[in-house]
C-alpha cells in the first residue's frame, strides 16, 4: 500500500485568521543578506494559541499541566477522522451518539472532528467566523468519559464562540490534550497515524504545532 501524507497544519503568516483579541502575527527580518549581513534571520511574535495549536491543562486551570508536562503518548498514534455535515452546527452528546461511526469511539483514544469549518481555511480573508462548530459541555462529557487522550476540531476552538470555558475545562480536567485550528479540507474520513508535534516550551500552557497524518493505516 502506498501511504499518503497530509500535512493539516495551517501555515503562519501575518495575515493568518486569529481568535478576536489575539495579538497579530508578526515575522520580522532583522538581518538580511541583500543589506550586508552574512545571513538571513527573522523574528517571530505571536500567541502561543496561534493557528494549529494544542492546548495543555494549564490553559484553563490554573493548576493544570503544561506543554512539557504532556505525555507524547497522546500525541502521536491512531486517530479517527469523522466527519460531520454542513447541517451541524453544534457538536452534542446527542449528534455524537446518532452519528454512523459512533462505536469507532470507543475503539480510538484520538479523535479529529472534521464539520463545515474546514470550508473556511481556504477563504481565511474572510475574517473570523463566530458561527464555527464546536462541541458542548455534554460532547465534551461524553469525550471525557470515553477516555480519550486527545480531540481535535477544524477551527480555533474545541468549543463553541459563546461556551468556551465548560467544554475545555471538562476535557482540560481529564488531562485530554486539545488540538485546535487544523485543516481537514482535504482529509476524508477514516484511520490515521498522527504526528502532532508541538514546540517544548518550558512551563506554558499551549504551543503551536506541526500536524500530520499518515493513511495506510488498516482499522
Amino acid at each position: 500500500m502506498v501511504s499518503r501524507l497530509y500535512d493539516i497544519t495551517v501555515p503562519i503568516s501575518s495575515d493568518l485568521l486569529l481568535w478576536p483579541g489575539d495579538p497579530q502575527v508578526e515575522i520580522t527580518q532583522v538581518s538580511a543578506i541583500a543589506q550586508g549581513a552574512e545571513s538571513n534571520v527573522s523574528q517571530l511574535r505571536m500567541s502561543v494559541h496561534t493557528g494549529t495549536h494544542i492546548d495543555a491543562p494549564k490553559h484553563f486551570l490554573e493548576d493544570g499541566k503544561t506543554i512539557d508536562q504532556i505525555d507524547l503518548q497522546k500525541l502521536t498514534g491512531l486517530v479517527f477522522v469523522m466527519v460531520f455535515g454542513d447541517e451541524t452546527s453544534v457538536i452534542t452528546k446527542e449528534t455524537l451518539e446518532q452519528h454512523r461511526d459512533f462505536r469507532t469511539l470507543r475503539k480510538v483514544r484520538k479523535v479529529l472532528f472534521k464539520t463545515s469549518n474546514s470550508a473556511f481555511w481556504p477563504n481565511g480573508s474572510n475574517g473570523f467566523q463566530k458561527d464555527y462548530v464546536g462541541l458542548d459541555r455534554t460532547a465534551a462529557q461524553l469525550l471525557a468519559d470515553l477516555g480519550m487522550d486527545l480531540v481535535g476540531v477544524d477551527y480555533l476552538s474545541i468549543a463553541p464562540y459563546n461556551e468556551t470555558k465548560a467544554p475545555h475545562q471538562i476535557l482540560l480536567e481529564r488531562e485530554v490534550v486539545l488540538l485546535e485550528g487544523i485543516d481537514l479540507s482535504e482529509v476524508p474520513e477514516g484511520y490515521y497515524e498522527l504526528y502532532c508535534l508541538p514546540l517544548l516550551l518550558s512551563g506554558c500552557e499551549g504551543s503551536p504545532a506541526r500536524v500530520i497524518l499518515k493513511s495506510d493505516i488498516s482499522s
